[in-house]
């Protein structure tokens, strides 16, 4: 298989194939990642739950996502790599170049920020400096204290026209993609059908261009009950990579998340 690019992701979801992204952390997941056909990579601030053992995102550091980063760049044969930029390293513009070199460096292909309008300039410049960057909306976990807890987000007609018009303004920006969690279906679908660049949901509905996963939750090893739009593949599958393939092909197929896995 050829290394995915962001062309690559464009093309399929100009043809209508659904793209795949799961969490990786390290490089022997990422191997059986890319042994399924998983199309993308999202190394996440989430692993200072998984892997960590915290209760939030919000002590993971630069230096996390970094050392995180290379592990995952280590194990990859074909899989395009996107990292997030943890809470409170992209304040300032300056700051947000110089913590996006690092996670290029380490082996990203496209840095993910947590925000909205506010995020245009600093979206604007790191493109302009020729660092794709995928902006996400909807529940933010970064912004968990501010929200109130993790609740679907953009249940009011009021609070997804201004979802749809903040990821308009971040594509316009210059975001080569744009990610949804926890938002009610006919909300990623407005999003999905209004802007050009592929769009990834996790509890975002079936219409999104993607879907992503956490890996730990979607072979059944987070512990506690799991949120809505998680589903357990270990539970039909006798090893991780049937239940990798699994995913892939659910996905692939579109009867996955199907309609208990979604917020209306």
């Amino acid at each position: 298989m050829a290394q995915t690019t962001l062309h690559t992701l464009s093309s399929m979801q100009q043809r209508g194939e659904k793209i795949t992204c799961l969490t990786s952390y390290d490089a022997t997941f990422t191997h059986w990642l890319n042994a399924a056909g998983v199309d993308m990579i999202l190394v996440g601030d989430s692993l200072g739950m998984v892997l960590q053992g915290l209760d939030s995102t919000l002590p993971v550091d630069i230096e996390d996502m970094v050392y995180h980063t290379h592990c995952v760049k280590a194990g990859n044969q074909n899989c395009l790599i996107m990292a997030d930029m943890p809470f409170m390293t992209y304040r300032t513009i300056e700051q947000a170049m110089t913590n996006a070199t690092a996670l290029m460096q380490a082996g990203a292909q496209i840095i993910k920020l947590e925000g909205g309008i506010w995020l245009q300039d600093t979206v604007a410049k790191l493109y302009e400096q020729g660092i794709p960057v995928c902006a996400h909306l909807g529940l933010t976990p970064q912004a968990i204290n501010k929200l109130g807890g993790y609740r679907v987000q953009g249940r009011t007609p009021e609070q997804a026209q201004n979802m749809l018009d903040e990821a308009l303004a971040l594509e316009a920006a210059g975001a080569s993609m744009i990610l949804l969690e926890c938002v009610p279906t006919s909300v990623g679908k407005a999003i999905t059908e209004a802007t050009s660049v592929p769009v990834i949901g996790i509890g975002a509905g079936p219409y999104t261009d993607a879907q992503v996963l956490v890996l730990h939750d979607m072979l059944g090893l987070s512990p506690g009950k799991q949120t809505r739009f998680v589903k357990n593949f270990m539970a039909q599958e006798n090893t991780i990579q049937d239940a990798l393939a699994a995913y892939v092909r659910e996905v692939k197929n579109q009867t996955f998340p199907a309609s208990e896995h979604c917020f209306e």
